[in-house]
């Protein structure tokens, strides 16, 4: 019998033995996850993935590590990765997640009772789609320079600026936004954090096409919108500190070894087919990486642990941003390298035992350092809260 298809929502998953649980996860998400979806080589439509997310909401699943009185599986710092370690090892593409992992844990932490009771269940029913409004055009890594302004009138504010790098916002029923509500006020002071919903008069979204052809990033234009008062999470002119705590969701979602994992499996796939594992040099370089992604994979279950203990993450959090992305840069780079001639070629290459694509990796991997806030800023930002360098 197939225990991850008959075991309820309601089950107590902590209470499972973590070789019964890995196996049940490992069961369900073989036999229901869709084999064209695996291992994608790029950031998935909506359209494309509503079907599993739909899946995963039905079974309870969707959100892992919501506390299960918002309809999560409540699952502890152990049983968390094992889930996505097994997501991982099987290639599921990752869903139009923010409001998974970003605003459902912001709600949870800091919203009011009664937009907890509105937002979360349309969230895991998929009717709310989530897009994040942080950078601006020359205000990206530098969040608190930014001019998007709301200004209350009534009940009501009236939002005029715009965003940019907004990943898949083209998709996106709502968009959690930073805005300056006291221009008056120091840097990083005077901005608050609102809710609005993208059909809002006003809202237009552009996409930007990349150099690989897709549209993952879009603009966001933001004229004369209308925001109920009542969408402001947290107090007025006091969004800053929810803007680091989201900072800290989203750079635990970045420092995930996923991405490093499924580089390292495809250096280590396109190098047996090349023969270079007999080559001292490139095992040099393959093992000194191998042993950076099993790093990080302990050092972000450091930080999971930290968050499944409802502490704040603090500024060391941004070493995990760093290493995650500057080692899976690292792989893709060396990916292109052992194709040789045919590393810097679009799509497929064909080798002896099947394909092997090295570009698309290599793509992704550069906006990496800097989506999330530059990796220059991370280091700043240890050097001056964690270091206590001066400035």
């Amino acid at each position: 019998m197939n225990t991850a298809a008959t075991a309820p929502s309601s089950t107590d998953w902590n209470a499972m033995d973590n070789e019964s649980f890995r196996a049940m996860v490992r069961a369900f998400f073989e036999a229901e996850y869709p084999s064209e979806l695996r291992y994608p080589k790029r950031r998935l439509r909506w359209a494309e993935i509503k079907d599993w997310y739909l899946k995963l909401s039905q079974k309870g699943w969707l959100a892992p590590s919501w506390p299960t009185q918002y309809g999560g599986m409540g699952l502890s710092p152990e049983k968390l990765i094992i889930f996505i370690e097994e997501q991982e090892r099987w290639g599921v593409g990752r869903a139009p997640d923010m409001g998974i992992t970003m605003v459902g844990p912001l709600l949870i932490q800091y919203g009011t009772e009664e937009q907890r009771a509105y937002y979360l269940p349309k969230i895991l029913a998929g009717e709310h789609i989530w897009c994040q409004g942080y950078s601006e055009p020359n205000s990206g890594s530098d969040l608190a320079s930014l001019r998007t302004e709301a200004v209350l009138d009534g009940d009501d504010f009236i939002v005029n600026g715009q965003k940019i790098w907004t990943t898949l916002a083209q998709d996106a029923t709502h968009i959690f936004l930073l805005v300056r509500t006291d221009k008056s006020a120091k840097k990083q002071e005077g901005i608050s954090f609102l809710l609005a919903d993208m059909q809002t008069p006003g809202i237009r979204v552009r996409p930007i096409r990349n150099i690989a052809g897709g549209e993952d990033f879009c603009e966001v234009f933001l004229e004369n919108v209308r925001v109920p008062r009542t969408n402001i999470v947290g107090e007025l002119n006091k969004g800053w500190t929810i803007a680091k705590a989201l900072l800290g969701f989203e750079r635990i979602f970045l420092g995930s070894p996923k991405q490093s994992q499924y580089a390292l499996a495809r250096v280590q796939e396109a190098a047996e087919r090349l023969g270079l594992f007999d080559d001292a040099g490139f095992v040099d370089r393959y093992t000194k990486l191998a042993l950076d992604v099993a790093d990080l994979g302990a050092l972000y279950g450091r930080f999971i642990e930290q968050v499944k203990r409802g502490e704040t993450l603090g500024p060391d959090v941004s070493m995990l941003k760093i290493f995650a992305t500057e080692t899976y840069s690292r792989l893709a780079d060396l990916l292109v390298d052992i194709m040789g001639a045919n590393g810097g070629t679009p799509g497929s290459i064909e080798l002896p035992g099947g394909p092997v694509d090295a570009l698309t990796s290599f793509y992704n991997a550069r906006p990496a350092t800097i989506y999330g806030g530059s990796n220059e800023i991370q280091r700043n930002i240890l050097a001056s809260n964690v270091l206590k360098l001066p400035t």
